[in-house]
């Protein structure tokens, strides 16, 4: 079975250009640019994997990260957190929410690939 990958970016050409190269690599992948609605399909049916983008509209990555947590159906869910904001603080902010990864914008597409098979399995 092939596992499921949900990339939750509102940025339309980062978002087309993970769900490419992650279904190329033999994923199922989800796309959503919305943190309300991304959260309830997430609780009926958790992704193995959560690519989250920082930088949101309503929920940002932060907020999202937070509930995650606190939820027992997707307290163990890995997520591969991705932002153009480098920041030491934005860095230290995810670790303590409890981010599995973070990783900047722009980035490499072998970077991801690698990030996605470590975090969740081939």
């Amino acid at each position: 079975m092939e596992k499921r990958v949900l990339v939750l970016e509102d940025e339309p050409n980062i978002s087309e250009a993970l769900r490419f190269i992650l279904t190329r690599n033999g994923w199922r992948v989800d796309v959503s640019a919305d943190g309300h609605a991304a959260m309830g399909a997430m609780r009926d049916d958790p992704p193995d994997l959560l690519i989250l983008d920082l930088m949101l509209p309503g929920l940002n990555g932060f907020d999202i990260l937070k509930s995650l947590r606190a939820e027992d159906g997707t307290r163990d869910l890995p997520v591969l957190m991705l932002t153009a904001k480098g920041q030491a603080a934005d860095r230290c902010e995810a670790e303590r929410l409890g981010v599995t990864r973070f990783m900047t914008k722009p980035f490499a597409n072998a970077d991801v690939i690698n990030a996605v098979r470590e975090l969740a399995g081939p």
